[in-house]
């Protein structure tokens, strides 16, 4: 079985959408997902790029347009974008990491279809109640050093492979797809390259 992996920032309300659809669509294609966060905000810091106020509110109306495109609730947490740096640490835990992908669905539920917050310890508390583990010793976790380093290494990686935005998506031959709406393209280029990379009668 083929791996796709999911880079994604919590505060991205594309990566809300890649992150509704893409279990179904790996599965179909016999492809296992790797659930891997990274943190936008220090990436743009080494890129030295930044969001404008007018790209902000483009994506706020854009969000509404695709969510009612595909029959998603859509809600724009204030503010917006959201500070996804305490959740992302979370999501780098060792209780949490076994769960991943149900705690990033629950975090984007909670972030886009309810327009809660992600930044506050107590949203966050509320959330791994949820997925069944136990928020204070989770968020003592989230705090040392190593799993703030951690968040720090992935973050670093995404930079390597030379990612820029999220979500995007990397398959095991190296290539990346940007963007929730090449998530299609990708699982396609997958589906080929195993194709190809069969013996052939």
């Amino acid at each position: 079985m083929g791996t796709i992996d999911f880079w994604y920032d919590f505060a991205s309300p594309y990566s809300y959408l890649a992150a509704i659809r893409i279990d179904a669509l790996a599965e179909d294609a016999g492809l296992t997902v790797q659930w891997r966060p990274f943190f936008m905000g220090g990436l743009a810091k080494e890129l030295g790029t930044r969001q404008p106020d007018v790209k902000v509110r483009y994506m706020q109306r854009d969000m509404e347009r695709l969510c009612s495109e595909y029959g998603l609730p859509y809600r724009a947490p204030d503010p917006f974008p959201q500070n996804s740096l305490l959740v992302s640490r979370v999501a780098m835990t060792a209780q949490v990491s076994p769960q991943r992908a149900v705690f990033s669905r629950e975090v984007f539920d909670h972030e886009f279809a309810r327009g809660r917050s992600i930044s506050e310890k107590g949203e966050i508390a509320h959330l791994l109640t949820e997925i069944g583990l136990e928020p204070e010793s989770v968020l003592a976790d989230a705090a040392t050093d190593a799993v703030k380093q951690r968040l720090r290494d992935e973050t670093a990686e995404a930079l390597r492979i030379g990612l820029f935005g999220a979500p995007s998506f990397v398959l095991a031959d190296g290539e990346v797809f940007w963007g929730h709406d090449r998530l299609d393209r990708a699982i396609a280029w997958a589906r080929r390259s195993r194709w190809h990379a069969q013996p052939q009668a």
